[in-house]
């Protein structure tokens, strides 16, 4: 295997090495270190950088200490399943992740994803760049001409390195970026166990050539482009150890003995990322939350050029959280504390038992080339649920969050602003939906748009315009609730989610058109309501949803589970005077209803991805 270009950034570490006055020694040139960033003045050294790599180990050892018990990670019977390390998410798993909060200012992207940031592409089953469509397929890449009357299939490239998220059967193999030419297809093993980095030439699509496979240790959870910088964010969790079971007389006291012994004779390839089992993050560059309440692992980003996908810039912080969002220019990370469940896919709301501390640590980081540089951090008081509940705007970072032990019974909407090394407060407006749990947000640029429910829908609409002072403009109650909004002009939203009775039961799916003309009194104003027992998918993915401004069309899946197998329809919504009239096209079965796309071209054409077909959707 020929030698990799690992390039680590020390941006973060020299600064905060710098305002600690800690000093490093890079190895024996002199001239390896790199020319030192202005030093940030930390104001309250929320992250902390380790004086050497042995100080660094023992402090994911103290850490991690703690976590350990007879059993194994956690105070209860822990296994492979539990850890997401070494199994295939539990079937019930996509489901759970359909709980997840949405959505920001999403667009759809020039690529033809429908996007939480306008500016930010996010990773995809399927791209386009002009008269070129590329999809993945169960570990293919295949490239399309979509300029014909019908889409074409120019060539058909196996990616041997690039392995599905959860390895089921008809899973795509992965996710992908279209940048100058060339695709970059990242795919975490069936166990979650590694993440594959593979760039592919498509100068002529008729034979791509790859230019470049990296695997990476750990699970990569989002993938961005900035510009022509790919950022890939990989999880390091809790290693696996070979955790001995109580047995016998005093069984737990020695198991959890030995258990500890195990956790001391880790080394930092346990909790780092790898390449051919040698860490890519240098010790400097790692971050240490002050705050040992976190998760104990490693959130890493990951950045490349695509142009020479050799040369990884790598930064680091010492915990493990899949809650991230990136805005044009920032990173934030939420810490949060200890979870058990699984992850299923990219950029999905985790399953299983989350475990809400009272407050939530929050890190920025500030996005140049591909260099991701702390800049500030604070705590706010509540849990956040995933990205889509974090949003920044004008030097703002506004936040949606849910109740925790520190809270009352109700969420609430933050505004923070960077001040020195600080993410301090500046206006909240809690008391938004008492008893409820958050299922949607919308964010404007002086507006948010919140959708809480337990057994109506409340939509709150809440003036931001005033940073240090929101408000609650109104509100608007009515059965069943919506996961995902998405602006179709000036004063109408469409809301996808679930008809539930009066008594908080869900039904079916529907789809809500909402006037927003007057905000302190929005109101609905059509409905449609589908069968019992279907699913809106773009309350679990939102690239499932596509809007058509100059048609006035929706297009979104729609999908029913059976007694065994799952059948998948595109819903067509034209918009006219205030009402929707909705016609049903079937066009999947079973798991592939989860890839299907529906893809806007410049030329006017949408193009339906499916399992096995791509071809132009009749509108």
């Amino acid at each position: 295997m020929r030698a990799r270009r690992i390039v680590t950034s020390l941006t973060v570490v020299t600064s905060l090495a710098a305002a600690l006055g800690i000093g490093y020694a890079l190895g024996d040139d002199p001239g390896a270190r790199p020319p030192a960033a202005p030093p940030i003045t930390l104001a309250n050294a929320d992250l902390t950088v380790a004086s050497s790599c042995a100080d660094l180990l023992d402090s994911y050892v103290e850490r991690a200490l703690a976590e350990v018990g007879p059993y194994g990670w956690g105070d209860t019977v822990y296994s492979e399943a539990m850890s997401g390390a070494d199994a295939a998410a539990p079937a019930d798993a996509a489901e759970s992740a359909r709980s997840t909060v949405s959505t920001s200012r999403s667009t759809s992207a020039e690529s033809g994803t429908n996007v939480q940031e306008a500016g930010v592409d996010e990773s995809d089953v399927v791209k386009v760049a002009g008269s070129l469509l590329v999809r993945l397929r169960e570990g293919e890449l295949l490239a399309y001409d979509v300029s014909g009357e019908e889409p074409s299939l120019l060539s058909a490239t196996r990616l041997d390195d690039a392995r599905g998220s959860n390895g089921w059967v008809g899973d795509p193999g992965g996710e992908l970026l279209l940048v100058d030419g060339r695709a970059v297809v990242v795919g975490t093993s069936a166990g979650a166990s590694s993440t594959t980095i593979t760039t592919v030439d498509l100068a002529d699509p008729t034979a791509p050539a790859v230019v470049d496979a990296t695997t990476v240790g750990g699970r990569a959870s989002a993938v961005r482009l900035h510009g022509d910088v790919v950022r890939v964010v990989v999880h390091n969790s809790l290693p696996q150890l070979d955790f001995a079971m109580p047995e016998g007389t005093l069984g737990e006291l020695r198991a959890r003995m030995r258990n500890r012994a195990l956790v001391r004779d880790t080394t930092l390839a346990d909790w780092l990322p790898t390449v051919a089992g040698d860490p890519v993050v240098d010790c400097a560059d790692v971050a240490v939350p002050e705050d040992s309440e976190v998760a104990v692992g490693t959130t890493t980003v990951l950045a490349l050029d695509p142009a020479d996908p050799t040369a990884l810039t790598t930064d680091a912080v010492a915990t493990d959280s899949d809650i991230s969002y990136f805005s044009t220019d920032r990173f934030y990370l939420a810490a949060a504390s200890p979870q058990w469940g699984w992850i299923d896919c990219m950029d999905c709301r985790p399953g299983g038992m989350p475990m809400p501390d009272g407050t939530t640590p929050l890190f920025a980081f500030a996005l140049e080339g591909t260099d991701t540089t702390y800049v500030a951090s604070g705590e706010v008081e509540g849990t956040i649920a995933d990205r889509w509940s974090m949003d920044a705007v004008g030097g703002s970072l506004r936040v949606a969050l849910g109740p925790s032990s520190e809270t009352g019974d109700f969420n609430s909407v933050v505004i923070l602003r960077e001040e020195g090394a600080d993410l301090v407060e500046d206006g909240r407006v809690d008391g938004l939906g008492v008893g409820e749990e958050i299922k949607s947000v919308r964010w404007f640029d002086d507006l948010a748009i919140v959708v809480t429910f337990r057994q109506t829908d409340p939509l709150y609409a809440v003036d931001l315009s005033d940073a240090t002072e929101p408000r609650l403009l109104g509100e608007l109650k009515i059965p069943g609730f919506s996961d995902y909004l998405h602006p179709l002009g000036e004063r109408r939203l469409i809301g996808m989610g679930q008809d539930a009775s009066l008594r908080g039961v869900t039904r079916g799916a529907q789809a809500a058109l909402f006037d927003v003309t007057d905000l302190a009194d929005p109101r609905q104003i059509d409905v449609v309501r589908y069968d019992d027992g279907t699913w809106a998918a773009a309350g679990g993915d939102p690239r499932q949803f596509a809007w058509l401004p100059d048609r006035r069309v929706a297009l979104t899946v729609v999908s029913r589970s059976g007694r065994v197998g799952m059948t998948g329809w595109v819903s067509v919504l034209s918009l006219a005077d205030g009402s929707m009239d909705n016609r049903m096209v079937e066009v999947e079965h079973g798991t592939d209803v989860d890839a299907v796309r529906l893809v806007p071209l410049a030329s006017g054409e949408v193009v339906l991805v499916t399992g096995d077909d791509v071809t132009f959707f009749d509108l």
